[in-house]
Formats: structure tokens, C-alpha cells, sequence
């Protein structure tokens, strides 16, 4: 049975609480690694479909005031609702894609057949999370090692495409400003880590945005002028692009998504109790993916999208080693703010992407670490365990070194093979049952200890005459 840390409280670390300071600056510091998550899929979902500016940032809102929501449901959690874990919630990537197929150029009308569609999954699957969760037992360390390793991979190029600013189409895309604002808020971030002890040590990664931030802002590249449009206060009115619509066509789409991300945010729990040392059981992960598709059929109430797992914070939970759950519940009370307080959210906003990209190096890096980790006790000499890492890492890369590698599939089966975490998970989870679990011969169990294995009865002499 794997041991459970306890405090001088008589509580698990992910239960204690903190000091008012710490738990704001802990919770910030989980804000200020997520935001640009949060934003960028209604960013890029608003113009495609054909929304104003104005829309557009109201979009970006109320996905900051949702991913709260479901992020205090998934760390405080209410009833048999959440993992109870430092677990971040926000808008998923998986959907982006679709939901531009489904609504391009529909503008609010499209916005409405999309909120419809994540309404009627979320609840498809809430429905389906006490059998989903039963899939814990395929995920042996094999698998999850395999699987927390693919995640930190996947993220690495968002890192890259941050410290090269973000936007390809942009003339300093990759310039040497942007990398080397990059390399800097990473030296910083190191050096903090080196040179800091106790809690300033642990906030090490918002010290060295703050500080990338403050050498930008000479050079020229922060953007003020979203503090200067945005509102002071602004609640993200239910309903603002009518009513849901319902059509099969999108809801089968994102029902497929709902799938993709329950399997990610499965993986990303597994990954993250190993992390804090409080491994996730099937309840957990239960509760986990109640709260993950609760949260995406209440999000479209508000405007909001998909909710799912972000990766990048378990990261930060590994390098910090800060496993309070109210920390990051912190983090979920600052998001529901910036949602109702625009002006809030624009401030968080000045830090620019190569400065995030510089810190996501080894925030993304630190999960991939993680896997190695995990795949270091999950006895690879043995077996046929080192080829099932090897094929599922592979084909869960392919995404990464090669995106193009599916552009003749049909776009529905993109929403998975796009995903490097979700086909990687899936192979490691098949190879481990070809090779480990189908067709193998049982094997007797082993005697306890202190006990010797009943042996075959020795046959008796024949009697003589």
C-alpha cells in the first residue's frame, strides 16, 4: 500500500490550509500560469465564428469567470463533485477545433448551436463518469508514466511558441527579443530556485514573471491598451448570445470531445496523486470527472466552454511542492474575480507570452520529469514493458514532431488523433493488455511470507509381501 504523508496538523498536506499571504501569492502564481490557457481558445474561437471585438473579449470573461467555477468545484467540491485535489480547471484546446467547424461564420447564432452541443455532452457525460472511472485499473505504471510523460511533451511546443511570441503571423515571431526575453524569465526562474529558501523559493515562478514582465515593459512589449478599454466591472450575463440551440450533427462532435478530455483529466489526476503523494483512487477520479463534466454543462449557462484538466498547473505543483488544495481553490476565487472585474483580468494580461513561454519551459518540463519518474518504477526490464513505452510515446509524439501527419483523416477523427495525450494513453492502454493481461496463463499466487509453497505429496512405497 503506498504511504500517505501526514502534517503536524494530523492532516494530509492537499487538506491544510495557509497563511492569508501565502495562499493569494500561491493561487496568483497558479492564475498566472494558466491565463493565457484560458483565453486563447475563445481568442481564436470569436473571430472564427464571426464575433465582434467587443464579443470577443466578453467571451474571454466569461471563460475566466467559468474556469473559476469549476475549478472551486473541483478542489472544494460539493457532495460525491470533485477530486478534492490542487486540480485546475479551464477551457479545453480538444474543442477548438470543432466548435470553429460548427459555427464558422455563423457568428451568435453559431455560438448559440455550440453552447447547446457542451451543454448536452457535459451532462452525457456526468452521466457516464461512474463507468468511465472504472478505467483506473488499466493504468498501471507503465501506462501512467507513459501517459504524465506525453502530457509534459504536448506542452513543451506551447512553451516554444510563447517565447517566440505567440503569434505566427506576427513580423517578431521568433526574433531574438522575444527568445531572449524568454531565456531570461527562465535564468531568473532557476536562479530563484537556487538562490531562495522557504516560500519565496515556491513563489519562485511568479518572482520571475514579475521580473520579465518589468524588463519588457522598456522594450516595448507590454500592450496597456487593454487596461485602458477594459471595463471595471462586468458580469457575464446568462444567456448573452440567446438561448442554447441544439442540432446532432454538433453534439455528437462534442460529445466525442467530452470523451477526449475525461481521458486526459483521468490521466492528469493519476499523475498529479503521485505528485502529492495521495494516489487517485476510482472515487476520486469519480469525483474529479463529475466536477470536470458539471462544470462544461453549466459553463454555456454563463458563456463559457469545455472545462478540462490543465496540465501545465500540475507542473507547478511538482515544482513547488505546495499541494494545499486551497491554494489553487485560491486561484479559482482570483479567476472568478477577473471574470467579474475586467479590469482586473487586462492587468494580468501585460505579461507577455515570451515571458510565459520562458516559465512554461520548466513548468511543462517538470511533468514530463515527472513521467520519467513514474516509468522509472514501472519495471521496464520486464516483459514487454519498454516496447509498450516506446510505441505509445511514439505514436502520442506524432502530433508534436509532425502535425500535419493527419491532414487526410476525416476531421472528426482529428479531435483524437490531434491529441498526442489521448492516443498515446490509449495505446499504452491496449499494449499493456496484449501484452500483460490477454492470453497469459494464470499464475498461482505466491505463499505469504514466512510460509513455504505446498509442495506435491510425496507417493508412498508400495507394500511388500
Amino acid at each position: 500500500m503506498p504511504t500517505r504523508t501526514v502534517g503536524a496538523s494530523g492532516k494530509h498536506p492537499v487538506d491544510q490550509t495557509l497563511p492569508p499571504v501565502k495562499l493569494l501569492t500561491s493561487g496568483l502564481q497558479h492564475v498566472a500560469a494558466m491565463y493565457a490557457g484560458v483565453v486563447a481558445p475563445p481568442m481564436i474561437v470569436g473571430p472564427a465564428v464571426g464575433l465582434s471585438a467587443q464579443d470577443t473579449a466578453f467571451l474571454m470573461g466569461a471563460s475566466l469567470f467559468t474556469a473559476g467555477i469549476a475549478t472551486l468545484l473541483q478542489t472544494l467540491g460539493i457532495w460525491k463533485i470533485g477530486a478534492r485535489l490542487p486540480f485546475v480547471n479551464g477551457v479545453s484546446f480538444a474543442g477548438v477545433t470543432p466548435m470553429i467547424a460548427i459555427g464558422k461564420d455563423r457568428g451568435s447564432e453559431g455560438i448559440a448551436v455550440i453552447f447547446g452541443a457542451i451543454v448536452v455532452a457535459g451532462l452525457v457525460g456526468f452521466l457516464l463518469t461512474p463507468y468511465f472511472c472504472r478505467l483506473v485499473r488499466f493504468f498501471p505504471p507503465v501506462v501512467t508514466g507513459t501517459v504524465i510523460t506525453l502530457i509534459g511533451l504536448s506542452l513543451l511546443p506551447v512553451a516554444f511558441r510563447w517565447a517566440q511570441g505567440g503569434d505566427v503571423a506576427a513580423d517578431d515571431y521568433g526574433s531574438m527579443r522575444n527568445v531572449g526575453l524568454a531565456a531570461l524569465t527562465l535564468g531568473v526562474v532557476l536562479a530563484l530556485r537556487k538562490l531562495l529558501r522557504g516560500f519565496l523559493q515556491q513563489i519562485a515562478v511568479l518572482l520571475g514573471l514579475v521580473v520579465g514582465t518589468l524588463v519588457a515593459v522598456p522594450l516595448g512589449m507590454t500592450d496597456f491598451g487593454a487596461i485602458q478599454d477594459a471595463d471595471v466591472v462586468g458580469f457575464p450575463a446568462p444567456f448573452h448570445f440567446g438561448a442554447p440551440q441544439f442540432e446532432i450533427a454538433a453534439i455528437i462532435s462534442m460529445c466525442i470531445v467530452m470523451l477526449v478530455c475525461m481521458t486526459e483529466s483521468t490521466a492528469d489526476m493519476l499523475a498529479l496523486g503521485k505528485i502529492v503523494d495521495k494516489p487517485a483512487d476510482e472515487r476520486t477520479i469519480e469525483g474529479g470527472l463529475r466536477a470536470d463534466t458539471l462544470g462544461s454543462a453549466l459553463s454555456p449557462l454563463f458563456n463559457g466552454f469545455m472545462a478540462s484538466a490543465f496540465a501545465q498547473n500540475v507542473g507547478l505543483v511538482a515544482m513547488t511542492k505546495v499541494r494545499s488544495r486551497f491554494v489553487v481553490a485560491a486561484a479559482g476565487g482570483i479567476l472568478v474575480l477577473l471574470g467579474l472585474f475586467p479590469v482586473a483580468a487586462s492587468v494580468i494580461a501585460l505579461v507577455p507570452l515570451p515571458v510565459l513561454g520562458g516559465a512554461g519551459v520548466v513548468l511543462f518540463g517538470t511533468v514530463a520529469a515527472s513521467g520519467i519518474q513514474t516509468l522509472a518504477a514501472a519495471a521496464l526490464e520486464k516483459g514487454e514493458n519498454a516496447l509498450i513505452v516506446a510505441a505509445a510515446v511514439g505514436i502520442g509524439t506524432i502530433p508534436i514532431a509532425a502535425p500535419d501527419f493527419y491532414r487526410a483523416f476525416p476531421d472528426d477523427l482529428l479531435v483524437v488523433l490531434d491529441s498526442g495525450i489521448s492516443t498515446g494513453c490509449v495505446v499504452a492502454i491496449v499494449l499493456n493488455l496484449a501484452f500483460n493481461h490477454w492470453g497469459r496463463r494464470p499464475v498461482a499466487p505466491e505463499p505469504p511470507a514466512g510460509e513455504q509453497a505446498p509442495t506435491a505429496p510425496v507417493p508412498r512405497p508400495a507394500p511388500t509381501a
